[in-house]
């Protein structure tokens, strides 16, 4: 069957169109689009007005495409930003009356296990354990996993946006800023440290978004030549040297970095500073980047069906 599968994120929503068969899949047409769906109000459970009028004229742009693929199978799937939003049914109800589309709004349980199923269809993960990490602009889902089972997952609300909008005053981003940063992941993640002590992943696979973008950085520094494929490189010593420069810079300045994109210019500062943290603390020594993540969890689902 053909299915188009939207995510509603935070900060993106995304479209993929997908032919599926049992056990196998054709990837047909991907889209993004920067909604910002929680600018401004991501902190106070709202969704504003004017994100609510960018998310229905992005999807009302997905809805066209979805058309002219002649899709009837439409799954979209809202995380964060509308799962805490008091609002999230007005805006649910404006998607609908625009669009025709129905948009389920997942848990945060939910959000981490379509995350694993969509890294395990990118990664070779075998018996290996991995700290699967996807930072979202409202949330950050963590699984403990190999390629047949999850140890431990959890969905935690310190996404990109809360924290650019709560802690980073500066830019460049100041040390004190960085400091305080730390202090806040120390008191927001003692469940993910228990469980990295019980467990004991070695790798860290990182799902989409701010790592797609550092895995570009790296690929243009180290002129890897970058192939169409879900895995992309990313090393330790590449990600320590590229912290560095971006949190050393500013927003101009860090659009001058090859690889980076408008879309990742503002929230790469705090992902990248979440990202060194739980690598030091975890004690992690590889680094492992999916470019799959919830939507194409949701098409391997779709595939056992």
């Amino acid at each position: 069957m053909k299915a188009a599968i939207i995510d509603l994120g935070t900060n993106t929503f995304h479209l993929l169109v997908a032919d599926i068969d049992k056990n196998d899949y054709r990837i047909i047409l991907e889209e993004r689009i920067a909604v910002r769906l929680g600018a401004g109000g991501i902190n106070q459970n709202i969704i504003l007005e004017d994100g609510m009028q960018r998310a229905v004229e992005a999807l009302q742009i997905f809805k066209e495409k979805i058309d002219e693929h002649k899709i009837k199978n439409v799954f979209a799937f809202g995380t964060s930003a509308l799962r805490n939003a008091t609002n999230s049914s007005e805006v649910i109800s404006k998607i609908k009356a625009t669009t025709g589309i129905d948009v389920k709004i997942i848990s945060g349980d939910e959000e981490a296990l379509y995350i694993y199923e969509g890294v395990k269809l990118a990664l070779n993960l075998k018996s290996e354990k991995h700290l699967i990490m996807d930072i979202g602009g409202g949330s950050v889902e963590f699984i403990i996993g190999n390629g047949y089972e999850i140890f431990w997952k959890q969905s935690i609300e310190i996404g990109a946006q809360r924290l650019l909008e709560n802690f980073q005053k500066h830019d460049p981003i100041l040390k004190s800023e960085i400091e305080t940063l730390n202090d806040y992941f120390n008191s927001q993640l003692q469940t993910l440290f228990d469980a990295v002590r019980v467990h004991a992943p070695g790798i860290l696979a990182g799902a989409s978004g701010s790592f797609d973008t550092l895995s570009d950085i790296h690929h243009l520094k180290e002129r890897i030549p970058k192939q169409n494929l879900p895995e992309t490189e990313l090393t330790i010593e590449g990600f320590e040297k590229i912290f560095l420069e971006i949190i050393s810079k500013n927003r101009t300045d860090r659009m001058q970095i090859p690889g980076m994109i408008e879309l990742r210019v503002d929230m790469i500062v705090v992902s990248s500073c979440l990202i060194k943290f739980i690598l030091d603390k975890c004690r992690l020594k590889q680094i492992r980047v999916s470019s799959y993540s919830l939507k194409e969890g949701v098409l391997a689902s779709l595939m056992r069906i």
